[in-house]
């Protein structure tokens, strides 16, 4: 039985609660929040938890941490939680520097602990089956990969995320984060990109709350991601079409669909998943990971690497120039 304790219980949290409620091998022993009498709600769902406002003093309860905070907590609460021998699953992106993620793998790495970050579509039934087909070329070599994500995202005033150095930049970091990730696990080695935001449409943000992102990789394939906090609404809400050389792949990510249409005109439904978070199939992964020594699928590495270049286009957006994406891993 793993001890795991919710740091920061609002928003996200709340779903991460309900597959902590149906999981046999956790047991959540705290709750924290800086309001009190949301960490106390929180507690009030598990029969051992306690709540408290500082982590500090719960942190020698739990073997493992999942962090849920403001995106500028990230790396110190994530270092103390390591350095204290917790495991932890981080909210992405996994923090607002370069030199803050590799402090975190580092310590991870020196303490022997898990880190894993909650890139939370790669565990999408649908989204591992698109991984699996453009892998196995069932449709033929994919050349190119859209991923939209329309919605309204507006935080009331005094949010945090409201603070563009506070959240790390605009939507594209915050959100889109998840799709260049998904962008890079499916076709690879980016060489070069552009990105064009705008808080048209959103001006409560301080940066762009819409973001149109073009990526070309090492093998010639392009991939473009779309995304909007703006949506009055929308048609297309989360989908992902991977274009490849014998058909197409559709996966609608909302209604939890994946269909496979080929040149003639036929089309097949592959997948029927149920639509949702499926953070149920996240946390069984870190608690294998945990329990094995395994790497994270959703690993540091690959987490900087796809941050890296995020701040890349974010550079040459600013420069008026197309980035270079080359050698955005990170080396040993």
């Amino acid at each position: 039985m793993i001890r795991m304790g919710i740091i920061g219980c609002g928003g996200m949290a709340e779903a991460h609660q309900q597959a902590f409620l149906g999981n046999d091998q956790v047991r959540v022993t705290a709750t924290v929040d800086t309001d009190s009498e949301r960490a106390q709600a929180a507690a009030e769902m598990f029969s051992h938890a306690r709540a408290a406002t500082d982590y500090s003093t719960v942190i020698d309860d739990v073997d493992a941490a999942i962090l849920v905070l403001p995106h500028h907590l990230h790396h110190p609460v994530g270092i103390d939680c390591l350095e204290a021998g917790c495991h932890v699953l981080l909210e992405k992106p996994m923090a607002l520097s370069e030199p803050a993620c590799t402090d975190l793998l580092e310590t991870a790495r020196e303490y022997g602990r898990t880190l894993m970050i909650a890139y939370i579509q790669r565990f999408n039934p649908i989204v591992e089956e698109v991984k699996r087909l453009l892998d196995a070329e069932a449709y033929g070599e994919p050349f190119q990969v859209s991923i939209w994500t329309e919605q309204l995202t507006r935080y009331g005033e005094g949010h945090w995320a409201l603070d563009a150095e506070k959240l790390g930049g605009g939507q594209l970091f915050s959100h889109g984060c998840h799709y260049i990730d998904l962008l890079l696990w499916f076709l690879g080695e980016p060489t070069e990109g552009t990105h064009t935001g705008t808080n048209r449409g959103t001006p409560w943000m301080e940066r762009e709350g819409t973001s149109q992102v073009n990526l070309k990789f090492e093998n010639g394939a392009l991939g473009y991601h779309f995304g909007t906090w703006g949506a009055r609404a929308s048609r297309l809400n989360y989908r992902i079409h991977a274009h490849c050389t014998d058909g197409l792949l559709d996966a609608d990510l909302t209604a939890g669909t994946l269909w496979g249409l080929d040149p003639a005109g036929h089309e097949e439904q592959l997948l029927d998943a149920p639509p949702g978070k499926h953070v149920e199939r996240q946390l069984d992964h870190f608690i294998t990971c945990i329990e094995t020594g395994e790497t994270p699928r959703t690993d540091p590495k690959s987490s900087i690497q796809s941050l890296r270049v995020i701040w890349r286009l974010y550079e040459a957006e600013a420069e008026g120039r197309v980035a270079d994406l080359s050698g955005c891993g990170l080396e040993e």
